[in-house]
């Protein structure tokens, strides 16, 4: 069920919002839900544009730097090096 909710905001960062929005192909309707339904899901306000690492991308990326470290992983390869290097596992 869809209810209407009336807010009042400055018509340049209207505007603004509706740019970035249609940018991602989305209408401002849908980054508002979409806002919403993660604060009301997770309590969790993001306030960022700054891209950031999950915890789990972060300790991945640390495990590959440990084994790299240690001589344990191949690479860098090339485009076609990584190819190869993929079929043949």
């Amino acid at each position: 069920m869809k209810t209407q909710v009336n807010l009042k905001i400055d018509s340049h960062i209207k505007k603004n919002a509706q740019k970035r929005a249609k940018e991602l192909g989305l209408s401002l309707s849908a980054v508002v839900n979409a806002t919403l339904s993660q604060f009301a899901r997770t309590g969790e306000l993001e306030l960022s544009v700054t891209p950031r690492m999950t915890s789990s991308l972060e300790r991945v990326i640390q495990e590959a730097r440990v084994e790299y470290e240690a001589g344990k992983s191949a690479g860098p390869f090339t485009g076609d090096e990584l190819i190869n290097r993929l079929k043949s596992l």
